[in-house]
């Protein structure tokens, strides 16, 4: 008989542990009135939300260049990572929302061509929180990312200082003014021609648009007090070819007393480093959603 009941009663204990899984809704599309493409996102909605009637604090989670609205979710294991964090109560329920951002680094192209961060701003995030249940606060929004990702959310988050409580930044692709103007010209086209000019070469590469969106620059340029309201977390690992514009972003942060999180951890540009970067960057997000 006891052989019998112990079974039952780990599994009794073991089901709802492996129960609790959110849903992840991937690629909807979003008909945008600033750009002429569809936007496409991907949602992930915590265990219990289809079963109860409250409202979630949200996290806007932006992918590498060259990704899209999956990479968190298939290479990141975004739903895994959120399950786990909030199963064991590292940080409270919350809404993921992954955006296509293309290769604009999350910002308007100095042409006007591409507003992609306008219809971000004006148009996603007002819809988004519409069709979930979002609470539409900044104490309970957040804009997290990797990469290209993180240089977006550090940019859409200084520059929009009223919106996001909490900046989670991993290998963020933010990059000094000699970078810039040293680049080679395929490196530069590659990345950067059709966000911040065409065809520039040496110290003409430092445009307007590229001042207007580098991290850098912002934190010279955006009022000090604005950016003391929005808690930042910068993280890059020792081994990443970012390290060289994360570490003057903290060096530039720390000399104008701008609080923030700065860790340097052994590892790559890569989705291991990620991986567990957004777990500890959930937790550092979720600590402004408690109360």
């Amino acid at each position: 008989m006891k052989s019998f009941i112990l079974p039952l009663l780990f599994l009794a204990f073991a089901i709802p542990s492996i129960a609790q899984k959110g849903k992840v809704i991937e690629s909807q599309t979003f008909k945008s009135h600033v750009v002429d493409y569809p936007v496409k996102y991907s949602v992930y909605l915590p265990d219990g939300y289809e079963s109860s009637q409250r409202s979630y604090p949200v996290v806007y989670l932006l992918h590498g260049f060259s990704d899209d609205e999956i990479g968190w979710i298939q290479f990141g294991e975004a739903s895994e990572i959120a399950d786990k964090g909030i199963a064991e109560g590292a940080f409270p329920s919350c809404i993921l929302v992954i955006p296509d951002g293309k290769v604009t680094w999350y910002c308007n192209s100095f042409d006007g061509k591409d507003r992609w961060e306008d219809m971000f701003i004006n148009e996603l995030i007002p819809f988004v929180e519409k069709q979930y249940r979002i609470r539409a606060k900044k104490e309970f929004r957040a804009v997290a990312g990797l990469s290209m990702g993180g240089y977006g959310a550090l940019g859409l988050s200084m520059r929009n200082p009223d919106l996001f409580s909490s900046c989670i930044a991993l290998s963020s692709g933010t990059f000094s003014d000699q970078e810039i103007t040293t680049q080679s010209d395929d490196t530069y086209h590659t990345y950067f021609k059709n966000i911040f000019g065409n065809d520039l070469k040496g110290d003409a590469r430092l445009t307007d648009a590229w001042k207007a969106n580098s991290p850098l620059h912002l934190i010279h340029t955006v009022s000090v007090e604005k950016l003391k309201g929005i808690r930042f977390y910068i993280d890059c690992g020792d081994d990443d070819f970012l390290y060289k514009g994360n570490s003057l972003l903290h060096i530039g942060m720390r000399e104008l007393n701008i609080p923030h999180e700065y860790r340097v951890r052994n590892g790559s540009h890569s989705w291991s480093y990620w991986r567990t970067g957004l777990y500890d960057g959930l937790k550092f997000a979720g600590e402004k959603f408690r109360r």
